[in-house]
């Protein structure tokens, strides 16, 4: 596969050929393209790299992506696009950077958060983007909050009580805020903590799964219900076998923008000397116990059904699928899904964007 990086003050362009879904893939989903973003790419002084969420903008047709660089490299920031797939590939121009500023205006000092979901408010053209909580000696609770489009601070979000970090209560540490979405219009916003809360039991093994939480609120903060969402146990066990391994949420978006009881849900699993597997699932709140303000011991979870496993659609590599959001309408009755990886600054992984076509109905 051919690749051709161009660069420029201010803006860089990379573009691939398209790959062909094998014909196991699953019968809603193919593939169209994929992009590898070069490594320790350099845009407007800033390393391009950690992209853990993606959204695009209806309005525009421009995407934004965020980093989860704890502002170590540099500035905890988000990125803009244009996103553009045709017949000659999968063609990805960046436009612009941000860095998230602080109440008074400055930006984020090294640690203080954990970047890693970004929607565009539906309202507003805003940004809504969440963190997993920063180290000590900052605030270890995540957070979601909002941004005007050049990264000013406007305004919080509202979290339930259980998502605040105590001894023996709220999320793990980074397995917190992971995935975020606008639903019901932009009238809601659902969010999800990427493993089980502490009181809730333990994470994800080889051999048994987890409950996670999702959370359905409006958008001043009030909760209208919470939800048991089953993790899948991690795929396969390490090698060597005391070696790290996991599986969680990484992302959601709203199956339906209208519909807030179905979401798409990204869970990502890694076993060392293995490699990651995803798979993206079709989940639904309909018939789920409410568990907002309980524990799960008798609750109902989430239903869902697996839409698709990257490992059938023919990538040249599955890595580190951290964000999703749908893409333009292709006619015939199918949507563009647009995945993007984070590749943890790491010189072993990749900044891989990808464009499925899902036959889906709205």
């Amino acid at each position: 596969m051919s690749v051709r990086f161009i660069a420029a003050a201010t803006a860089a362009v990379i573009t691939t050929g398209l790959l062909a879904a094998p014909a196991s893939a699953s019968q809603r989903v193919r593939l169209l393209g994929e992009t590898v973003v070069p490594n320790a790419l350099i845009f407007q002084g800033t390393t391009v790299g950690g992209l853990s969420g993606i959204d695009r903008d209806p309005k525009t047709g421009e995407y934004v992506l965020i980093s989860d660089d704890r502002s170590s490299l540099n500035p905890a920031r988000f990125y803009t696009a244009r996103i553009d797939v045709q017949a000659k590939g999968l063609g990805v121009e960046f436009t612009g950077t941000y860095p998230f500023l602080q109440k008074d205006g400055t930006a984020y000092p090294t640690n203080a958060v954990d970047p890693e979901e970004i929607r565009v408010d539906p309202w507003t053209g805003r940004y809504t983007w969440s963190q997993e909580g920063g180290v000590a000696p900052f605030s270890l609770d995540p957070f979601i909050q909002n941004a005007t489009r050049t990264g000013k601070f406007a305004g919080d979000v509202l979290l339930p009580k259980n998502l605040h970090v105590t001894a023996t209560t709220g999320p793990r540490p980074n397995l917190a805020l992971e995935g975020l979405t606008y639903a019901a219009g932009g009238a809601l916003i659902i969010s999800s903590v990427e493993s089980a809360l502490k009181e809730d039991g333990p994470i994800p093994t080889p051999d048994t799964g987890a409950l996670s939480r999702i959370t359905v609120q409006t958008r001043t903060g009030h909760v209208i219900a919470q939800y048991a969402y089953p993790v899948e146990p991690i795929f396969t066990r390490p090698v060597p076998p005391t070696a790290s391994a996991d599986n969680g949420i990484s992302s959601i978006v709203a199956a339906d923008p209208l519909d807030p009881t179905r979401v798409l849900v990204v869970e990502r699993s890694f076993a060392t000397g293995v490699g990651n597997r995803i798979r993206i699932f079709e989940a639904s709140t309909l018939g789920a116990s409410n568990v907002n303000g309980k524990g799960l011991a008798g609750a109902k979870p989430m239903r869902k059904k697996l839409l698709v496993d990257l490992a059938d659609v023919g990538l040249s590599r599955v890595d580190n699928i951290e964000g999703i959001t749908w893409g333009p309408s292709l006619g015939r009755g199918e949507r563009s899904l647009i995945l993007i990886s984070d590749n943890n600054f790491s010189a072993s992984q990749v900044t891989q964007i990808v464009a499925l076509a899902v036959r889906y109905p709205r």
